[in-house]
């Protein structure tokens, strides 16, 4: 059964922790970014810990090797579920985070790579220096690229998790941001698909932000989208 993740998009400790009780036992992992983290730091991971919950901290780390190393030991000690690292880091930089997060035993987070940002499209590649690759192409370069040197998983968009879940091996993480209820607005997300598409395709985490935040009753509007999941599951 695929997780669902709720994004903390907020700016302070107080109103993430407000939201996570606000939402409760519906959902149990929640996903700290860089501005929230930026704002608040290690207290906030420890807050929502605190609560019971487990905690994706999506900073994607990308640097020489032996930062990165460092940056996931320190991540690992507060305790985290999942952590992301950037896939364009390079072979070395993708087994050193690997290796810092496998040295905490049990208790190690998986390492997720990022792929392609869900809010490029392929004039975006074009910009960056990626010509003559569609975002899918550059996508599954990237991700045969951070498995094969030992990242437990990936983000994607849900427009690329279906190709990806078929040709990597089994127990490979897919986490997919850019998910949106049947008729919610897309926001800034550029490749999006509804939490029953993405659990079809092959998805086994489904980040989803303002369809749950800004809802009247953000509780219910979670276990609709578990509703949908489980559905799709099934």
């Amino acid at each position: 059964m695929a997780e669902l993740i709720v994004a903390l998009d907020v700016q302070t400790r107080e109103e993430a922790v407000e939201r996570v009780k606000t939402i409760g036992d519906a959902v149990g992992f929640y996903k700290i970014g860089l501005e929230l983290f930026s704002a608040e730091g290690p207290d906030v991971v420890k807050a929502v810990k605190d609560l019971g919950k487990k905690v994706f901290l999506d900073l994607k780390f990308h640097d020489i090797p032996r930062t990165v190393e460092r940056a996931v030991k320190s991540a690992a000690k507060l305790g985290v579920d999942l952590m992301t690292i950037h896939s364009a880091g390079g072979r070395a930089m993708i087994r050193a985070a690997a290796d810092a997060a496998a040295g905490f035993g049990a208790s190690a987070p998986a390492i997720l790579a990022v792929t392609v940002l869900t809010s490029l499209d392929a004039s975006d590649l074009a910009d960056i220096g990626v010509a003559g690759r569609t975002p899918a192409e550059q996508v599954a370069a990237l991700a045969r690229l951070a498995v094969d040197s030992g990242a437990n998983g990936l983000v994607c968009s849900p427009k690329e998790v279906g190709s990806l879940s078929r040709s990597l091996p089994k127990g490979t993480f897919f986490v997919t941001p850019g998910v949106r209820p049947a008729g919610a607005a897309v926001g800034d997300q550029k490749r999006v698909a509804t939490p029953a598409d993405a659990v079809r395709d092959g998805a086994t985490h489904l980040v989803v932000g303002r369809p749950v935040l800004a809802a009247p009753d953000p509780a219910l509007a979670a276990r609709d989208i578990l509703a949908e999941m489980s559905a799709a599951g099934a």
